[in-house]
């Protein structure tokens, strides 16, 4: 093995793109990793990730190669037929070939292929130094960076997310000579921009780490990552509460800091008056901070917020981040103090003015034909119809309002306090904020029935909608949200358990909008709507075959769907199920080939061979055996008991000949094995577990 020493790679820059960064990190490590191993260069990459903060990309690996190994070539040349003349010297096609190659032409060897021998050049050399590679190693991992914005800087042509200020590259102890936009390559980093700006000298990669934390800069973005979650829960607790840690926020403030700091803070406890939502969302989204919550969950007038300093007053830093707060806090209030003078109801009446798709009239016209498929849908539910209808009425009145025109994902939420500050019930108000669930996803689905009914009405109307005014996604495009929608709704009725055909529900959707929707849509967007739950399941593990299977077979509901889908898999995982699967498979093309009707019954007095009758005899008792179960849905049952037809479907298979030449014998065997394939088709379509 060659000589290995670590490498080490960090490209400083002004303040990178927060949400951008990570994947900026994780395309500059795969980058350089994929182009050493592209060059022959062999990395030992251990358990080494990309390292980052706001003002640095870096990698560090253990162990990487000083040396491509050696290089052979293979370059072909002409056809002896025309590289050698009749006297068997060199044509100047030879000649020219051998020249190219830096060799007298006797030197070149020869090889044949299925047109006949060709002269060819080969060639050994050493593998080039890695250091003298690690330039186009750099260029080429920097050019394939997914750079949201490129950015310009200075007189020069270079454009890259941020201005680049240094460039640190180590293989082993050594510089690596490299230049990157204009910055050449040496052995100092920098620290912290307030607490400690100075160059950094790295005297070998394995020292990196370790001296820019001595500079305040924690490189590694899980350990930073985890000492602010320890900060802020200790700051938390220090007051008697539990912090709000949200991924996605946590992600944010770590791309904010390189070292952070946990300041506990607080604000004016009247605020608390306002809809906790709102006072979360300010100080999440706009401000990065972690709120604090009491023991019950609820809203506290703690919050903490991550400093990028160790500040030799804290009390000013505190000051400045409750003061950031407290207009946006003032906002809040004055827009929901405004609202409830308003009133939910009257807030309704702006809904009319409110176009919600040039095709489909207002957002009031959306309302009315969820508020008829609500009605509709409710008694099948169990919901009292004059709830939904009132929830249906009132579901989209928060839009009007000034809450949610300034916080937008306040929708429904907003709706809940308005609702109850008008003294609706708390299940109509419940369900106007869970129509909107699950809002992204891996959120749960609307809790109570009644939200759940408000739910899938609201989104039978925006899919058939949708498809009746020709939005249906196209590749990346989806302006109406539709795939959304229909996993939404797909979610809602399959882990509600509403026993509801899919299907029968779009089409009375889709008769209630202004533009036309034939029957042909309807099913491409029950389709669709299926089809939506590929990836949920495959989350799940289930398998495409095993997806496709139960698509294939009619199913009354997503429930049924489900069923059917858990028995398949653990049919698949009997020792039967290949060979049935095989089976039904042949039976298929078998079928398909038949010219004309194939007889429904079975003739007992046609049989020819033991093998028909013994399959004849198992296929009825599996029929007679599995008609209860599939009266009461219980699949696995059902395939449990078709997996004992194995060894009749297999003798049958080796001793009979379908394709009798009395034509008789032969309708009546291809009749027994279509009563076969249906009964086997009776969950799912089995035959696309088959290879």
């Amino acid at each position: 093995m060659s000589e290995q020493r670590p490498l080490l790679i960090e490209l400083g820059t002004d303040e990178l793109p927060v949400k951008a960064l990570p994947g900026l990190a994780r395309a500059f490590f795969d980058g350089v990793v994929g182009a050493l191993e592209k060059r022959g260069i062999t990395v030992e990459r251990g358990d080494a990730r990309p390292l980052y903060t706001p003002r640095r990309l870096a990698l560090l690996l253990p162990a990487v190669a000083v040396r491509q190994p050696q290089q052979h070539s293979e370059v072909l040349g002409p056809y002896r037929n025309i590289a050698l003349d009749a006297d068997g010297q060199p044509t100047r096609a030879l000649q020219g070939f051998a020249a190219k190659a830096g060799v007298d032409w006797t030197a070149l060897e020869t090889m044949t292929d299925a047109k006949g021998e060709r002269f060819v050049h080969r060639a050994v050399r050493p593998g080039e130094a890695t250091a003298a590679l690690l330039p186009d190693v750099l260029d080429e991992a920097i050019a394939a960076m997914p750079i949201p914005k490129p950015m310009r800087w200075g007189a020069d042509d270079f454009a890259f997310a941020r201005p680049v200020h240094w460039l640190l590259v180590l293989l082993g102890n050594e510089v690596v000579d490299a230049e990157v936009m204009g910055v050449r390559s040496g052995r100092h980093s920098r620290g912290h921009r307030f607490m400690h700006d100075a160059p950094v000298a790295v005297d070998a990669p394995a020292a990196y780490v370790e001296a820019l934390c001595a500079a305040k800069v924690l490189v590694d973005a899980d350990e930073r990552r985890a000492r602010i979650v320890r900060e802020v829960e200790a700051a938390a607790q220090a007051v008697g509460g539990k912090a709000r840690i949200e991924d996605d926020n946590l992600e944010q403030v770590n791309c904010l800091v390189e070292w952070p700091v946990a300041v506990g803070c607080a604000f004016d406890p009247e605020f608390l008056a306002v809809p906790a939502e709102a006072l979360i969302a300010t100080m999440e989204a706009n401000q990065k901070y972690f709120p604090v919550l009491d023991a019950n969950g609820a809203l506290t007038e703690h919050f903490v917020g991550i400093a990028n300093i160790e500040s030799r007053d804290v009390a000013e830093v505190r000051k400045g981040y409750e003061r950031v707060i407290r207009p946006r806090f003032a906002d809040a209030r004055f827009f929901f103090e405004e609202d409830l003078k308003q009133g939910l109801e009257a807030m309704g009446e702006g809904l009319a003015g409110v176009t919600y798709q040039a095709r489909l009239g207002s957002t009031a016209d959306k309302v009315a034909r969820v508020t008829t498929l609500v009605e509709a849908i409710a008694a099948d539910a169990g919901v009292d119809p004059a709830q939904a209808r009132r929830a249906a009425q009132l579901a989209k009145n928060d839009l009007q309002s000034r809450m949610v025109n300034e916080f937008p994902e306040l929708q429904g939420i907003a709706g809940r306090h308005y609702a109850l500050a008008a003294g609706e019930p708390a299940a109509v108000a419940d369900a106007i904020d869970q129509a909107w669930m699950p809002r992204f996803g891996g959120d749960a689905i609307a809790p109570s029935r009644l939200g759940q009914v408000l739910a899938v009405a609201d989104r039978l109307d925006t899919l058939a909608g949708g498809f009746a005014a020709g939005l249906k996604p196209t590749g990346n495009k989806d302006a109406f949200a539709l795939r959304r929608n229909a996993l939404g709704l797909a979610r809602t009725l399959l882990e509600g358990g509403f026993d509801l055909l899919p299907h029968d529900l779009l089409q009375q959707a889709a008769a209630l909008q202004p533009v036309a929707l034939d029957a042909a849509g309807v099913l491409e967007l029950t389709r669709f709507v299926y089809e939506r739950l590929r990836g949920y399941y495959a989350d799940a593990g289930v398998t495409p075959q095993q997806f496709d299977a139960v698509l294939g077979v009619v199913h009354d509901s997503l429930p049924d769907f489900d069923a059917r889908l858990q028995a398949l898999r653990q049919f698949a995982a009997l020792p039967e199920a290949e060979a049935l699967a095989a089976a039904n498979k042949r039976i298929g093309n078998i079928l398909r080939k038949v010219d004309g009707a194939i007889a429904d019954r079975v003739d007992a007095a046609l049989f020819a061979e033991d093998a028909e009758r013994a399959l004849a005899a198992a296929v009825d008792a599996a029929i007679a055996d599995t008609d209860p179960a599939l009266a009461r849905r219980d699949y696995v049952a059902v395939l449990s008991r078709l997996a004992q037809l194995r060894p009749q479907v297999d003798a049958f298979f080796d001793q009979v000949m379908v394709n009798a030449d009395d034509p008789a014998v032969r309708g009546n065997r291809q009749a027994l094995l279509q009563r076969l394939s249906q009964r086997l088709g009776a969950v799912a379509a089995i035959e696309h577990l088959s290879g």
